[in-house]
């Protein structure tokens, strides 16, 4: 194309985005862990090349990369400069909380002012120095992390020309260099390009000497290029593949050469590629003539801009949905997570996911109250879960135990704790559950001679399995097979957490810390005396570092097989229906409650009330020791209770014992009824309880002495 200085408005090929799937990604993370409510704009980092295609113009493309990592510093994205194919340009992300507020920004006035920025930068100079902010664009977007739709707009803000810049002329390069210019000019290009100083650098000066000898300066350099007396022209990297345009990145290039140097023709170079290195038959090369407006002379004007994206010729915003690309453990992941980020917003800012997810949790039970605390850890955001039954799933069970389904009962039934496992993996892929089919032994159920090598493998598989957990649920539905998990979770310091239901009354508590864990406790004697056993069991113990109790420490008596001589109803576990819903998610609460106290499996009993002399600061609220509630009023009450020295599964003694003669120890307690309280001192207790002489007042008080209690 030709012309004159009266020849046609000169054209730009606008610019066209690309955004990567990975940005959207990374957008979803900064929102919900960091962002949250926070609408505030975020500096971000587009990228974009020289044309490298006759057929197709380059994108400005926000990928992964393209975000801040922390983005409350409001500074730029740190990138590598340097690469070739990733010019870096900045820009600003207006992200929404609502689609009604991303509706409703003023795009206009959004132009109006990263068009500001770009004119303060020309005014100031600092274009000289980083050319990229004469190309600065800006995103308005609004994502759904419920449906995956994310909502977005660009804005490339080109400053208007007034009166509009003439083409003067345009041709291709090829044809309008000589060949020895051509030559040196392809050479010192590639050479530009070739630099890693220079090629993510998109604007520069070709400077052309008397002698076809071609060099390329910064635009920093302009006022040197012009006593040289060479010829020079304004060149850029062109994303335009058009032959007959350039690219839109020429615009504020025009605007920034008038303002600052106050040339009126200027000649510009369109540089593009092909295979990497330069094409003059793709590049162009013209002249444009620019009238500066004499409104630039106002200190306080700023051009008017115009720049917003076109979808499809029509100036409307882009839509994009995720949910079909994504991958469906990825999605499900998202989504499980959801509702715990968003509680990190404003309800619970101090909700720590990673330890959450990271916690591995045994439960010794998969029955009615093990489906449910395994629903509920998952729901927390616990991920690694590990199920122990010997069980199989019965045609009773599906409609009261929430992993079952009729399937799991057919042919005999599945064993509970691998359906359990398999039913967790079908609900959220993610989760690491496994089933482990195993009987635990128990005290009162005495071993015959050629049973006892079954029994002791199964001591030591619950003993590697308590090693290697966290945090302990005891489940089980007969007290004395919580007895070995307690003493062993007491001898290695694990979290534990019991829950037990009576028909329509349960007991959800916490264990203390093992007995051998606090230094400044001294070892524990047996009881020997009703008043020191008395003083021994007291709830209300006025050492402050006393430990909390386990499930045992108020038992007078050593656990026996409670399920012999029993009917039907005492044999099951038989509750009222919305009962172990209640407990189990009391139970997981506790969990989540003690992981995120600062003294963790130590810290106190807290009632939540005036008498606790204290009421807790910490975000989850109280961390009680024992919640006991009854359905049929109801009620729910919170109690402590201290551990014993004569506790049949905690005390000192007990766990001195075990770590000394180990599994012996536990046959010894398994076979032989009356051990543990010989062990412990129960025994003795016992016997002065029966010695013990209570003198009763047999005189009659009168009516005025009676006392309501």
């Amino acid at each position: 194309m030709a012309g004159n200085e009266n020849g046609p408005v000169l054209q730009f090929a606008p610019f066209q985005s690309s955004v990567d799937e990975g940005f959207w990604h990374g957008l979803s993370s900064l929102k919900l862990n960091k962002l949250k409510t926070d609408e505030s704009p975020i500096s971000i980092t587009g990228f974009y090349a020289p044309c490298s295609n006759p057929q197709v113009s380059s994108h400005l493309t926000l990928l992964t990369e393209s975000l801040p990592t922390e983005p409350s510093d409001g500074l730029p994205t740190e990138t590598s400069r340097g690469n070739r194919n990733k010019c870096s340009v900045p820009g600003i992300l207006y992200n929404t909380n609502t689609l009604e507020g991303y509706h409703s920004l003023d795009k206009q006035g959004l132009l109006k002012a990263e068009a500001k920025k770009i004119w303060e930068d020309i005014r100031s100079g600092k274009a000289e120095e980083d050319s990229s902010v004469l190309m600065r664009f800006l995103v308005i977007s609004f994502a759904d992390l419920k449906k995956f739709n994310f909502y977005y707009w660009f804005a490339f803000p080109g400053l208007v020309l007034d009166p509009p810049a003439t083409l003067v002329d345009l041709r291709p390069a090829s044809k309008w260099f000589s060949l020895e210019e051509a030559e040196s000019v392809s050479a010192c290009c590639n050479e530009w390009r070739m630099s890693s100083s220079t090629a993510d650098v998109p604007f520069f000066l070709v400077s052309i000497s008397s002698n076809s000898h071609a060099t390329i300066r910064s635009l920093k350099d302009f006022k040197a290029c012009q006593q040289d007396g060479h010829k020079i022209l304004f060149a850029f990297y062109d994303p335009c593949h058009l032959p007959n345009n350039p690219g839109w990145p020429l615009r504020n290039f025009l605007a920034f050469i008038s303002a600052r140097w106050n040339i009126k023709k200027v000649p510009f170079l369109c540089y593009r590629e092909n295979h990497g290195f330069a094409d003059l038959g793709l590049s162009l090369v013209g002249e444009a003539l620019v009238q500066p407006s004499q409104a630039w002379q106002d200190q306080q004007h700023v051009p008017n801009a115009v720049g917003w994206e076109l979808n499809k010729g029509k100036r409307v915003p882009r839509c994009i949905n995720l949910s079909t690309s994504m991958d469906p453990i990825r999605m499900a992941v998202s989504a499980a997570d959801l509702n715990l980020k968003l509680m990190r917003w404003r309800a619970l800012p101090s909700l720590d996911l990673s330890v959450l997810s990271t916690t591995k949790c045994l439960l010794l039970g998969a029955g009615t109250l093990g489906c449910q605390v395994a629903r509920m850890l998952m729901a927390w955001g616990v991920r690694k879960i590990t199920l122990v039954d010997s069980g199989k799933v019965a045609m009773s069970n599906p409609l009261r135990q929430s992993l079952y389904t009729l399937e799991d009962c057919l042919d005999g039934g599945d064993f509970k704790a691998l359906a359990a496992a398999k039913s967790l993996k079908r609900i959220f892929p993610a989760v690491e559950a496994e089933g482990v089919v195993m009987a635990i032994p128990m005290p009162g159920h005495p071993v015959p001679s050629q049973e006892e090598p079954n029994v002791l493998n199964d001591c030591r598989r619950l003993h590697d399995l308590v090693e290697s957990h966290d945090a302990v649920f005891l489940l089980t539905d007969t007290r004395e097979s919580r007895w070995l998990p307690t003493l062993l979770c007491a001898n290695a310091n694990k979290l534990t957490i019991t829950a037990a239901l009576g028909f329509d009354s349960f007991l959800v508590m916490r264990h203390g810390a093992g007995p051998l864990t606090i230094a400044d406790e001294p070892k524990a004697e047996p009881v020997s005396s009703l008043s020191a056993g008395v003083k021994e069991m007291s709830l209300t113990q006025s050492d402050s570092k006393a430990r909390l109790g386990c499930y045992f420490c108020n038992d007078v008596v050593a656990p026996v097989d409670s399920t012999a001589n029993r009917t039907l109803d005492q044999q099951c576990t038989v509750t009222r229906p919305g009962l172990a819903p209640i407990a189990s998610a009391l139970a997981v609460e506790l969990l989540v409650g003690i992981l995120h106290h600062p003294l963790g499996i130590l810290a106190k009993a807290e009632f939540g009330n005036p008498l606790d002399g204290g009421n807790s600061e910490q975000p989850l609220g109280i961390l009680p020791h024992q919640v006991r509630g009854a359905l049929s009023q109801f009620s729910q009450m919170i109690l402590v209770g201290h551990s014993s020295n004569s506790c049949t599964a905690c005390c000192p003694t007990v766990v001195s014992e075990y770590r000394k003669r180990g599994l012996d120890f536990v046959l010894q307690a398994i076979n032989h009824p009356t051990y543990l309280e010989d062990l412990t001192g129960l025994t003795e207790l016992m016997k002065s309880a029966n010695s013990f002489e209570v003198d009763w007042d047999n005189e009659t008080d009168t009516d005025e002495d009676c006392v309501e209690i």
